[in-house]
This record gives structure tokens, sequence and C-alpha cells, in this order.
């Protein structure tokens, strides 16, 4: 087995709020250095499973984006493993200016092999998970994100005895495989929000396939779209690190954690009522995130 399970418990820290509700964050962005928060659980079982089975010349492929987190945590696995890696990564145009980027330049660093297709073929990644699994049938393909059945279960690790007595389980959502295993595994009166923060109509679906539940509701979070980052998203992110310590990075914990304000701001829920949020980790993609600010003349994530 090459994830092991942590030995020392994922700390649960309180963010004092003045309503009358009380607001806790788990951290799971703790559990391991390089492979970050849910990438975490989502690989756990993938890439178990697939070592038991194909333990002789194992390789792992995936997808992502310039910036992906997921990228950046299955590079990190085959540097730990010394598994040759391949990621089929979203933009050609990256092909000569990957070394710029701080995400792909460490996965390269960590051995990962880079593919670099067009826009338009990476859109259709069903054909390219056709291909490759011909081109490379003992390879391990694991779906943009890492979501799919084997992630929802891995994700069960998320959740312990000390998480069954919130009332409320948030979680930022992108490709849905967390929000599933949250979903699917939590305590039958504890209620799921998923903070979406992409613009994708058919995720409710593919999350209710994923868990079979109706436990959750998503609430939009996206703050004018996947990967975008407004001014607002930058000042409540360094005011959150100046007041508790904790890094967000912008994409999804730090977009959850300002709409989760917003909710207690307006009094979404009921006094009293326990809330506990997922810190997914993905801090990597701050320095990426600020090389694009620096040449836009904004202020930096500190």
């Amino acid at each position: 087995m090459l994830l092991q399970l942590p030995t020392e418990p994922v700390s649960i820290q309180e963010i004092p709020v003045h309503k009358n509700v009380k607001l806790f964050i788990k951290r799971e962005d703790q559990i391991h250095p390089q492979i970050s928060g849910n990438k975490y659980w989502k690989l756990f079982y993938n890439v178990n499973h697939y070592l038991e089975k194909n333990p002789e010349k194992p390789y792992i492929i995936t997808f992502g984006g310039a910036f992906s987190n997921h990228i950046a945590a299955v590079s990190a696995v085959g540097n730990l493993a010394g598994i040759p890696t391949l990621g089929i990564i979203r933009g050609e145009e990256l092909q000569n200016k990957w070394r710029d980027n701080p995400t792909l330049l460490f996965a390269k660093r960590n051995g990962m092999n880079l593919k670099f297709v067009t826009r338009e073929e990476y859109r259709h990644k069903e054909k390219l998970t056709e291909f490759l699994h011909q081109e490379f049938p003992e390879a391990l393909v694991v779906p943009e994100g890492g979501t799919n059945k084997e992630a929802v279960e891995g994700v069960k690790m998320m959740l312990n005895e000390r998480t069954k007595d919130f009332d409320y389980l948030c979680t930022a959502v992108g490709t849905g495989g967390t929000i599933a295993g949250i979903s699917k595994f939590c305590e039958d009166n504890q209620k799921v929000i998923g903070f979406n923060v992409v613009n994708d109509t058919s995720l409710e679906n593919k999350i209710f396939e994923l868990t079979l539940k109706h436990n959750f509701n998503l609430i939009d979070s996206c703050f004018g779209g996947y990967g975008k980052i407004n001014d607002e998203n930058i000042r409540f992110i360094n005011d959150f690190k100046e007041k508790y310590d904790i890094p967000l990075e912008p994409i999804y914990t730090g977009k959850m954690m300002q709409k989760v304000f917003e909710l207690i701001e307006d009094d979404y829920f009921p006094e009293n009522s326990r809330i506990l949020c997922f810190h997914t980790g993905g801090l990597q993609g701050i320095e990426g995130a600020n090389l694009l600010l620096e040449k836009q003349n904004r202020n930096l994530i500190i």
C-alpha cells in the first residue's frame, strides 16, 4: 500500500463568529505536504487498489489544466512511489511555456511527462480516455479531478467520530467527488452543502449518481466563474489568514469560506447550528494565482 492512513488525527479548528452559530474548519490541507487535502483521499483507493493488481510495471495517466491541484498531486504520488506518470494538459499554448508555470514545473520535477492538447480535444476526454486505454492497456487512467467511485469511497476517510456531531458539512465543489463521498457516508441527520465553483448545470445529477442520496444542495460560489479571482476574494483570503492563521487558496476553499461567512451573516443557518467546513487543500495554486495577479497589477494573496 502506497498511501497510508495518517497516524495523527486531522485538526478541527473553531472559527469564531459573532452570530449564534458555531463554525469549524477541518484541516485536510495538512494531510500531506504535496498530496493535498481531498486529492489524497480521492487517490487513496484508486492508487492502492491499482498497485495491488499491477505491482510490476505501473503507469498512471490523468488530466488537468494549467494550475491543476490534481496534476500536482498525481505527480507527487508518482515521485513518491517511483511510478511513471503522464499528465494530459488542457491548452496546447502551454507547450513551450510550462517552465513559467509553477504547477507544471512542479509536476515535471516530480518526473511527470506532459502531453498538451487543444481545448477542443480536451472537451472530448471520453475519446481521449479510450485512446489512452488502447495505447496503455495496463495503465491507471484517473479522470479529471480524480472523481470516480473509488474516489468517493476514499472521501469516506474525511468523516469520523469527530465529524458526527455537526449539523452542516460544507465543501467546495469542482467535479463533485468530494461532496458525493461526504453525502454518501455522513450521518442521516446531517445536511451537506456544496459550494459550487464551476458553472455546470449537470453537476447535481453527476453527484447524485455517485451518492444516490438527496441530502445535499449546491450553492453558487463561482464569484464570476471558475478560476476567476476578484478583489473581494483576495481581501477575504488575506483577512482570513491574518485573523485565524489559516491559508486559503482562491479557487475552492477560499470561495467556499467567503460564501459561508455571507450565509452566516444572512442568518441562513438556524441558531445554535454547528457547521463544519472541509479545507480541501490546493495551496500550491496560490503561487500561480499570484503570478497572474501580479501581471494585472493587483493585490497578491499573502
